[in-house]
């Protein structure tokens, strides 16, 4: 690899740090890493719409983080866990500062969004109108639009002693207001029962779009809530009624699945996704112009505290807004790249042949995912093929991997899919897609009581002259050809022997509980993936202590398992040249003396996110070891999850990985920020060449 950028001066730092700031926070860790993603969306190098699309991902990171992240410091602070965790603070001090820090960003979110992206998008043709500014002939259309498209469905809900405050669900958009009797309105016999000034809450229909359009030729829309507001009156007549204020709820999400105590894991699933919908709250997102009474209102009736209250300047719930990004105004976002296919591959070869020939490496979204497509495709046609095995993770809509599946399965061959129903946020999903393929006939498996399957491995069996072949594909990423277009990831295509008998031993192992306690070239969590990467790390501090060359790189999404950031440590202090490029959260220190002078991070947020896993060793003494894979160095990756690392053994592919890969990544000037001792991320150095690693792989190939 070439020179690196140069980093930063270390940070004066005693050279025996206190163990509670060894370690960055792991929750504040991943809040600057999302600061990174708003940083992109006020960057005026990206077009207008990619822009808006970086702020909807920015605020539908922030909804993750506080279904999982924020609801289990509160869950720690509810069951009296005090414990100091990582920069000396625990549950209580990092919920404060999650607020101090995340307050100044959705200020600046509001600004980019309202005074920035808005105007830029008007004068662009695209238009949310405010009901109030709209011309009367507008102002009819979108009345009649309420009355015969959105009235039938709401269903006012007001608050006093027979009604009491109503159930907020996660993540639904809602109107507040005040309602009282108005007395020349309200009948005689009436009088009685409507007393007073009360709160009631209008929650707003999923079924109806949030963006209704005015004029689709010339994309001007209103926003659904304005409109509701605007005719509230009719939803309570003889009433007089406050200004409609938005307000929104988010809750803990994270499933409490006692897999030991359930007899059917499908069906215990459910029951849980059914409590998640009424599990506690940890957020309220509240309209700016709410008045104070109304937030007590709310906080007291949903059962929230003052700080877990954020007021809002502008809209609430902006990823409603992609739903812009997916209009056809090709100049105002990046034109979808160039995907190639390996040229080993074309038309008129067999992919199974030319597989006994050579290992292919894939790189996505750079070559296209119909490499994998058709792969499946064909092995679901070939008469030859005996049976196909895979891992489904995430598969996304109208899935050509699940229909192939099918495919295989009418043909007669044996199909065998672990489809992992414990999937955050896709439980529903996998579910409906395990119902459908078992349907179908094929042999369904939901997992390991107690895992987490997340491996990627597809692996396809079959018959040539008298003996079974395996070829198997190892990847980084889901098969889902949806996010194969988004993310980047690498995957391995092999006929190895050892690969497939390894790939078979692990499937025995999902589908049977076989007790595989080796394999001789995958490496499988939880088995042994923690034993062997900390192997490695300490091979890399004994050659350097014995005066050789040694070298770590490793890409990942998270860095967050405290052992290995120990033995990262412990290899840096002996001199172990160490780079890390982690897009997301990353608890380790870099460039502190006494504890990791030869330790540099840096995080990558692009075009593209940043999704494959990569790791180097230099290995002194033999062949240089690299592999790929789905795992990060995580305490749930290395021992709560089913994960697969493969080794790249193909010489001219190690090559591409370290010489092409890894160092365009440890080049990249544009979307590179390096992570300081102190927390905070900085540009790479302007005086470095301008340098783009995401847009350098478009067009190219890995046989390139």
């Amino acid at each position: 690899m070439k020179q690196q950028t140069k980093r930063r001066a270390v940070l004066t730092q005693p050279s025996e740090t206190p163990e509670d700031f060894r370690f960055f926070s792991r929750e504040l860790s991943w809040l600057e890493f999302n600061r990174r993603v708003l940083e992109a969306a006020q960057d005026r190098r990206w077009l207008l719409l990619d822009r808006l699309k970086f702020l909807t991902i920015f605020s539908s990171n922030l909804d993750e983080f506080f279904m999982i992240r924020v609801a289990g410091l509160k869950e720690k602070i509810e069951d009296g866990i005090i414990e100091t965790l990582h920069e000396g603070a625990g549950p209580v001090e990092q919920l404060k500062e999650v607020g101090k820090r995340l307050r100044p960003m959705l200020r600046k979110q509001s600004a980019c969004l309202q005074e920035v992206l808005l105007p830029e998008m008007r004068a662009a043709g695209i238009s949310v109108e405010s009901y109030k500014s709209l011309k009367a002939p507008d102002r009819r259309k979108l009345d009649r639009y309420f009355q015969d498209h959105i009235f039938p469905i709401l269903t006012p809900q007001s608050v006093d002693s027979s009604h009491p405050f109503p159930y907020v669900s996660n993540l639904s958009l809602n109107l507040g207001l005040f309602i009282e009797p108005d007395k020349h309105k309200i009948k005689s016999g009436l009088h009685h029962i409507f007393k007073g000034k009360r709160f009631a809450r209008i929650k707003l229909p999923d079924s109806v779009s949030r963006l209704i359009p005015l004029d689709k030729a010339k994309r001007r829309y209103a926003l659904l809530e304005e409109v509701v507001a605007a005719n509230v009156k009719l939803l309570f007549p003889g009433m007089k009624t406050s200004n409609a204020c938005v307000f929104r709820v988010t809750r803990d999400a994270d499933i409490e699945l006692r897999e030991d105590e359930a007899d059917n894991l499908m069906r215990s699933l459910e029951r849980e996704l059914q409590r998640r919908r009424f599990r506690f709250p940890v957020r309220l997102e509240v309209s700016a112009e709410m008045p104070a009474k109304m937030i007590k209102v709310l906080t007291e009736g949903i059962g929230l505290q003052a700080e877990d209250v954020y007021q809002i300047n502008g809209l609430l719930d902006i990823p409603d807004l992609m739903q812009l990004y997916d209009l056809d105004l090709r100049s105002l976002k990046e034109k979808p790249i160039k995907t190639v296919f390996p040229r080993a591959i074309d038309d008129k070869k067999n992919i199974f042949e030319v597989l006994k020939k050579k290992d292919l490496l894939l790189h996505h979204p750079y070559t296209s995912f119909a490499v994998v497509s058709d792969f499946l495709s064909t092995a679901a046609e070939d008469p030859k093929v005996q049976a196909i095995k895979i891992c489904l993770y995430r598969t996304g809509k109208n899935s050509p991997i699940v229909e192939s599946l099918i495919k295989a399965v009418r043909l007669g061959k044996q199909v065998t899919a672990l489809v992992e129903l414990k999937a955050r946020f896709d439980e529903e999903k996998n579910i409906e897609w395990a119902r459908r393929l078992e349907n179908e006939g094929v042999h369904v498996v939901y997992g390991i009581t107690g895992l987490k399957t997340h491996s990627k491995v597809l692996l396809v069996i079959r018959k040539e002259k008298n003996r079974l072949m395996r070829y198997a594909h190892i990847g980084t990423g889901n098969y889902n050809p949806i996010t194969a277009k988004q993310y980047t990831d690498l995957a391995l295509l092999t006929a190895d022997d050892g690969i497939g008998a390894d790939a078979t031993g692990l499937f025995n192992f999902l589908t049977g509980y076989s007790q595989q306690n080796r394999y001789n070239r995958l490496i499988v969590a939880p088995l042994d993936l923690r034993e062997r990467i900390v192997a490695m790390i300490r091979r890399e501090r004994e050659n350097k202590l014995a005066g050789k060359d040694a070298a770590i790189v490793m890409k990942l999404n998270s860095l967050a398992d405290l052992e290995i950031v120990d033995e990262l440590y412990a290899a840096s202090t002996s001199g172990v040249e160490i780079d890390l490029i982690v897009r997301g959260t990353c608890v380790l220190r870099p460039g502190l003396e006494g504890l990791s002078p030869t330790i540099r991070v840096r995080s990558v947020v692009g075009r593209f996110l940043e999704h494959s896993r990569v790791f180097y060793f230099r290995n002194a003494d033999g062949e240089e070891e690299m592999f790929i894979g789905s795992a990060d160095m995580m305490f749930r990756n290395l021992s709560r999850r089913v994960e697969v690392l493969a080794p790249i053994t193909d010489p001219s592919i190690r090559a591409y990985l370290k010489d092409v890969l890894l160092d365009a990544y440890l080049r990249d000037t544009v979307n590179t920020k390096l992570l300081g001792s102190d927390g905070s991320y900085f540009r790479v150095p302007k005086n470095e060449d301008v340098f783009d690693a995401q847009m350098f792989f478009v067009g190219r190939s890995p046989e390139s």
